[in-house]
């Protein structure tokens, strides 16, 4: 199994995380500029910090009780007076332990962003909780006016409310990871000679033997070699229907074993296994930055410069036309809080972080998030016939005896006998209608091939030959078959005569037809492309109400077909096995590998779909589309939140007695982010 992972030159990540910042671990959260570790290691690091800003939350909340009951601001209000001797200092203690233990996180994350050119949330808050300090530092120190100080206690409780809410958010909006890699079990049963021991699962290796209890989750990826079971792959594949699996039958490592005992011999380490795979694909997937994401950055950017020159200029303007020092202080600090580009920098990574995770448990695995996104923007997809819209199996249709000396059954029998020793597609196809019917070989000797045409043998003394339509042609023997292009057809020869038929046909998927339906709906063309005669494509493509089929194309054509469609003006989406329709699918502005199972190799597909399900094709574009919905939703609701939550913090609508304090930016700057959270949060396939 190779699953090929996203390529080294991808763009660098894009981030909702927290960098290192002294003890707490943690930086800008929300920053849009730092990365996100989704692993297990990831899970505890965030669980970490939740606790921190609750511990933090806490502490302020019993602190911030005493600096309001000490503020000359709330004492006028309430019209009291509690100040005594000191009362001043004791208020700034108070409120020196608030700023510093209670703001630290912004602090470190304000010299982080410095450091790394990267200013974002953590700059504004901690530039205007600094501010606020500094300057009922001096109003203590002597300088005239009124403190700041309940406002900077209520701020700072506020601000770490928010996190530790949306921290808790954001860890609801990437589990759906962590229950990937929940999936692998932690321990194994090995089989050690005639005894079982238990080993860690990591430790597993090649060529080893595990047994699989009922109930129990499957170790490793491996095969089957003793025991039949039922396996539940739903959380692997997305498919929800127990699949049987019996010896020399693959398994796939996180599936969960039915009421069977299993033998498994292990093919790949807990490393190279199918599971670790997927989970690298989407970390990377998650981490990858798509256009969206990349406009997000540039406007959580310049959101934050515009924050702070609003910040400067709501100041001056209020100082220039009248009012105090400490008003225009304290719209200046509403201004550049309620402003924070927290909401915007998390409105796509949130997306992401949802969208990527879910649909890795549905078997689509997005290698290239533009790609994935621009998939609403399909307007042909070209279908691969075998194996995507067809079973990409041959299954006998019909078969009939020509000669009253033969049953049809016995045709049947002697076309299963000979073809019982050859892996042909046909053969298979034969053999298997054969074993439905409970049709048992029949002795024979003197096997050997006509080349070119078929096979031959000696069964209960007779000369037996399963050919083409062709020996018949080249010996002269007549035989009437309703014939059909669409129909692969071999003929059964006793002595010389055509005693009957068998007819096979690749059948066409149950699921082609909704698939169709889907994409018809949503106004996509839909085209069918194979190596195939006029026929047989013209066939399946009617069945199916598709908008046209090519027939007869060779592999290496494939690329110039989906180059035509594009010179048309078509934007298109190509679906194939990954291999022979590889260059095909580098082409298309959308190539998605179907059918590739545990065997990922699709390096040239921007989507890989783990089962052949042609619906998957469907689900995965109304997926791109949701999912681009809700970036876009979230980021209109961002930006538009700014739009109308400047102008009021700034003031504007002062003379009508609308006015924001600081805190109540803090609250609705945390809400903006919480409903983005939420948003992303709703997101789901169909």
């Amino acid at each position: 199994m190779n699953l090929v992972p996203v390529k080294a030159d991808q763009p660098a990540k894009a981030n909702m995380s927290h960098e290192h910042h002294g003890h707490m671990d943690h930086a800008a959260a929300g920053s849009p500029n730092q990365g996100h570790d989704h692993g297990g290691g990831g899970h505890a690091h965030h669980a970490g910090m939740i606790d921190d800003f609750k511990k933090r939350f806490y502490v302020v909340l019993a602190l911030t009780v005493p600096i309001m009951a000490l503020s000359p601001m709330i004492q006028h209000w309430l019209g009291i007076d509690w100040s005594f001797p000191g009362s001043s200092y004791l208020l700034l203690i108070l409120s020196s332990v608030v700023f510093f233990y209670g703001g630290w996180p912004f602090l470190t994350g304000l010299v982080n962003e410095v450091r790394s050119r990267l200013l974002g949330m953590m700059t504004l808050v901690a530039v205007a909780i600094t501010v606020a300090y500094a300057y009922s530092v001096a109003i203590v120190l002597g300088l005239q006016g009124m403190d700041f100080f309940w406002e900077l206690a209520t701020l700072i409780l506020i601000m770490l409310l928010g996190h530790w809410i949306e921290m808790k958010s954001i860890m609801s909006a990437s589990r759906e990871l962590e229950l990937l890699v929940q999936l692998m079990p932690a321990d194994a049963h090995l089989v050690h000679g005639d005894h079982i021991m238990d080993v860690k699962t990591d430790t597993l290796k090649a060529g080893d033997v595990i047994l699989v209890k009922p109930g129990e989750k499957i170790a490793a990826d491996g095969e089957i070699v003793e025991g039949r079971s039922f396996l539940n792959e739903s959380m692997l594949t997305g498919e929800s229907k127990p699949v049987e699996k019996d010896k020399n039958d693959n398994v796939i490592a996180g599936s969960i074993n039915g009421e069977g005992s299993l033998k498994v011999k292990v093919t790949h380490g807990s490393k190279d296994s199918y599971l670790a795979q997927v989970i690298k694909l989407v970390q990377d997937a998650q981490d990858s930055k798509s256009r969206t994401q990349l406009l997000a950055d540039q406007a959580a950017k310049w959101l934050t410069i515009i924050a702070l020159v609003s910040g400067a200029a709501t100041f001056i303007v209020w100082l220039i036309i009248g009012k105090d020092l400490a008003f225009a202080m304290e719209r200046m600090v509403t201004v550049i809080v309620i402003c924070c580009p927290h909401a915007l920098g998390l409105a796509v990574p949130l997306v992401v972080a949802r969208s990527t995770a879910i649909s890795a448990q549905s078997g689509l695995l997005i290698k290239d998030r533009t790609a994935f996104e621009n998939s609403r923007k399909i307007s042909t997809l070209v279908f691969d016939k075998t194996g995507t819209l067809t079973k990409g199996e041959f299954n006998v249709v019909r078969y009939e005896s020509s000669s009253p000396a033969f049953s049809r059954d016995e045709i049947l029998s002697l076309a299963a006998t000979l073809e019982g020793n050859s892996e042909h597609p046909i053969a298979t196809g034969i053999v298997k209608k054969a074993k439905e019917v409970n049709l048992k070989p029949l002795p024979m000797s003197d096997f050997s091939a006509i080349t070119g045409k078929g096979i031959q043998a000696n069964v209960n003394g007779r000369n037996v030959k399963v050919v083409s339509p062709g020996y018949l042609k080249e010996n002269n023997l007549q035989a009437e078959v309703p014939s059909s292009k669409a129909e692969t057809i071999v003929f059964v020869v006793v002595e010389d005569s055509v005693a009957g038929f068998v007819s096979l046909a690749d059948e066409i998927r149950p699921e082609s037809s909704d698939a169709i339906k889907v994409l018809h709906a949503q106004k996509i063309k839909t085209l069918l492309l194979t190596g195939d005669n006029q026929e047989v494509a013209k066939t399946v493509s009617d069945s199916l109400g598709m908008d046209g089929f090519m027939a007869e194309v060779l592999p290496h054509q494939k690329l110039e077909k989906i180059k035509e469609l594009q010179s048309r003006g078509e934007f298109v989406a190509m679906t194939g096995d990954g291999v022979n329709d590889a260059p095909a699918l580098a082409q298309a502005d959308v190539g998605i590998a179907v059918g590739s199972g545990s065997d990922i190799a699709a390096e040239t597909s921007d989507i890989v779909l783990v089962n052949s399900n042609p619906k998957d094709v469907a689900n995965l574009i109304l997926f791109g589309k949701a999912t681009y919905r809700k970036m876009i939703q979230n980021l209109a609701w961002a930006t538009g939140y700014n739009v109308v939550a400047l102008p009021l913090a700034a003031g504007i609508l002062y003379n009508a007695g609308v006015m924001l304090s600081p805190a109540m930016g803090a609250v609705l700057m945390s809400v903006s982010t919480i409903v983005v959270a939420i948003n992303a949060r709703m997101l789901k396939i169909r």
